[in-house]
């Protein structure tokens, strides 16, 4: 009999849950889905092997003593949160899965983890995850038949399905919108293009895109995230020239969401005053200059330079109800905070709306007297807002992951991701079957 411990009842935890339920009466499997929301919890499960239960992380002792009964952890806990189950998961010896980027806290953890023969297995979601996965499977091809990887583009994207796209800004939130809105922040985006260092700040983010083209799905423009460099020792692409991730919208999008940036609405570093009594309008009027005469809509057109015939962007702020009356009524708010509560009044997907993932890496490789060219493509769409693509392409990668571990199919201890070829395989393999799978395409 093995133990298996899920600690946080979030949306991607559905087809974790389902899969790992789908194989605990014939391997002997009981899984615990713990949530500081116990009806969250017991909404997860449906399988006689399952149990919820109310946990509260800060409540150190129950949560060791639920750890110390599992053979596998799995971590669906905020990225800076996985370090306290790691280390107690590191005390009664148990192996344990996250979907997040692997932290330095939990990297300091490799040497003591593989002391212990454990494996604590991260970024083993979407992005990252399957990213990592078609990628690094892409690049040992290539390497393995003889080519020389001179430039490496990768970009992800959660959209709507085309049916489901709401004009003008054919984007609602597919996951945290939070992290949305904060998204770039941190200091300067950093990668490098043709050998040379590149790096844009904050405010010029959203003006500096890509735009791709996928087939049967028609254009994105992408935007780059904040670290491409660290990958090039991650995907062992050392020499390589270019280096570029970013993230995927629509056309249109970053155009009009730079125009939030330069309002300073995204900044989260300090609080408004009286936030809870001030409407929508009085938000907007904050960030502009003092004049009695001219309205609101007419000071930001000025100040954010919006042509009168500008149409397109104009209707993407007038569709967000920027000028609206509505009491925001949200005590001690960041400016980031209240755009969150903006966008989500309209952003929030409705019930018969559907999702979309979209992954896109570009490779050029030189191979003989040869230049060569590959794109390799994935599109995913869920079925609606309760199925999503977003937990689906989360939640199944990681399932997967936790079955091998479980069948002892991934030998590797420490602290690692999923970049070898005994963990992507399998796993690659396994998403074709949910339909999750690559195309690719050598560019003439």
């Amino acid at each position: 009999m093995k133990e298996i411990l899920v600690i946080g009842a979030g949306r991607s935890t559905q087809f974790l849950i389902e899969y790992l339920e789908k194989y605990a009466s014939q391997e002997d499997w009981h899984i615990t889905v713990a949530d500081k929301d116990p009806e969250l919890a017991r909404s997860r499960i449906s399988g006689e092997r399952s149990r919820a239960i109310p946990l509260d992380i800060n409540e150190k002792t129950m949560l060791s003593a639920w750890i110390s009964k599992a053979d596998l952890v799995v971590s669906m806990l905020p990225a800076h949160l996985h370090i306290y189950v790691a280390k107690l998961c590191l005390q009664h010896k148990v192996n344990l899965c996250t979907a997040s980027y692997l932290t330095d806290e939990l990297k300091a953890l490799d040497q003591e983890v593989k002391n212990a023969g454990l494996t604590f297995l991260n970024e083993i979601g979407l992005d990252p995850g399957i990213d990592h996965m078609s990628a690094m499977k892409l690049i040992h091809q290539i390497q393995s038949d003889g080519g020389y990887i001179r430039e490496f583009e990768s970009f992800t994207g959660g959209l709507l399905a085309p049916q489901s796209e709401n004009p003008p800004w054919r984007y609602k939130f597919t996951w945290n919108p939070r992290n949305v809105v904060l998204a770039g922040q941190g200091g300067a985006v950093k990668f490098i293009q043709n050998g040379l260092y590149k790096f844009i700040p904050y405010h010029k983010l959203f003006r500096r895109t890509e735009i791709i083209e996928i087939d049967d799905y028609g254009k994105f423009e992408g935007y780059a995230n904040r670290d491409s460099l660290k990958y090039r020792s991650v995907y062992g692409l050392n020499d390589v020239q270019t280096m570029y991730r970013g993230t995927l919208r629509r056309p249109g999008f970053c155009r009009g969401w730079d125009l939030f940036v330069q309002l300073g609405l995204t900044d989260d570093s300090y609080i408004l005053p009286d936030s809870e009594n001030m409407t929508i309008r009085q938000f907007i009027n904050t960030f502009l200059a003092y004049n009695v005469h001219d309205s609101v809509e007419i000071k930001l057109r000025q100040y954010l330079k919006i042509d009168q015939d500008d149409v397109d962007l104009w209707e993407k702020l007038e569709s967000l109800d920027l000028f609206s009356d509505d009491v925001i009524g949200i005590p001690n708010a960041t400016p980031a905070m209240v755009l969150e509560h903006i966008l989500k009044r309209k952003w929030t997907l409705a019930e018969s709306d559907a999702d979309m993932i979209v992954m896109w890496h570009k490779l050029i490789y030189e191979k003989e007297d040869a230049v060569i060219e590959v794109h390799s493509s994935m599109v995913s769409k869920g079925m609606n807002k309760a199925h999503t693509a977003m937990a689906r392409t989360v939640g199944l990668p990681l399932a997967i992951a936790c079955r091998l571990i479980l069948y002892g199919t991934i030998k590797q201890t420490g602290t690692i991701l999923p970049i070898s070829a005994e963990i992507y395989l399998p796993i690659l393999q396994e998403l074709e079957e949910y339909g999750i799978s690559f195309q690719e395409k050598v560019m003439a």
